[in-house]
């Protein structure tokens, strides 16, 4: 008796679930570019931040990025040389910084210092954790920086009217070297890192050494240097020698002759006192003016 063993398959249709509306994309959160390095000619520190690079730049002033020695990051808006100089610019500048929230100006110099520029720390900025949070404080804080800036250019005032003659320009646009500034204490040595403490002690030695090497140089060439005795003559006005003669002996008695005879040598002549009698143009008589 056979088992006859059957096999059927269950065609089953899968019904499709209903689709989920997609979430809408997370927009990354942009990507800042990296500041310029700054240049000899930009100022190391500010009051009490430290410049890392330059954001920004026009005819009125620089945007740098900044820090402090507590590590709080901040905008620094910094005048021109040219615009610096002009007192119209700096009262502007300082409108546009006291129109700002006083929680956004982290610090600022005295506008009274007439010789130097003025400038503004803007904030606040989180450090960069890449979260989009600390790259929007940074961008308002750019943006606030922006807009003083362009306070003193005045490049954002509307138009009123129709265009007529030549554009505006300020006189002062072509010095756009950053403004004087003065950092007292000095930068140096708190801003050094261990490499830059390492290659100053390097260079100290090194100078140190050649110093060193410098002296026993010198030590060993005139070591056996004969001393100069007698001391060389001193010529004169007459182009003859002053010898001073020191008698080691008594002079001989009147009327008497000991010794060989002095033969006179033309090339040493004994300058006598001035006003003797034996000088050339004076006689034994006294003048009449010399008379008592």
């Amino acid at each position: 008796m056979g088992l006859e063993v059957m096999t059927a398959t269950d065609s089953q249709t899968d019904t499709a679930a209903p689709a989920e509306p997609e979430a809408p994309p997370v927009e990354p959160a942009p990507v800042l570019p990296d500041a310029l390095p700054l240049l000899p000619e930009d100022p190391p520190r500010v009051g009490d931040f430290w410049l890392r690079g330059r954001l920004g730049a026009n005819a009125a002033g620089y945007l740098y990025t900044a820090s402090d020695e507590t590590g709080r990051d901040a905008v620094i808006a910094m005048m021109t040389e040219g615009s610096s100089d002009d007192a119209a610019a700096r009262d502007r500048f300082v409108t546009a910084v006291d129109g700002l929230p006083p929680e956004v100006v982290l610090a600022h110099n005295d506008a009274d210092d007439d010789d130097l520029a003025l400038w503004a720390a803007l904030g606040p900025v989180r450090p960069d954790d890449g979260s989009s949070a600390a790259t929007d404080e940074r961008l308002i804080a750019e943006r606030r920086g922006e807009e003083v800036l362009s306070a003193v250019l005045m490049d954002r005032i509307p138009q009123r009217g129709r265009l007529r003659g030549p554009d505006f320009r300020h006189y002062w646009e072509q010095r756009r070297r950053p403004g004087l500034f003065r950092i007292w204490p000095l930068p140096w040595p708190s801003a050094l890192r261990p490499a830059s403490w390492l290659a100053m002690a390097l260079s100290l030695l090194t100078m140190l050494v050649i110093m060193a090497v410098a002296i026993l140089v010198a030590w060993l060439m005139f070591r056996n240097a004969p001393e100069v005795d007698p001391p060389p003559p001193i010529p004169t006005d007459r182009n003859t020698v002053t010898v001073t003669v020191t008698p080691t002996t008594p002079p001989p008695a009147t009327g008497t002759a000991t010794g060989s005879p002095v033969t006179p040598n033309p090339s040493i002549s004994i300058v006598p006192p001035p006003g003797t009698p034996g000088e050339s143009g004076s006689s034994g008589t006294p003048e009449p003016g010399d008379r008592f």
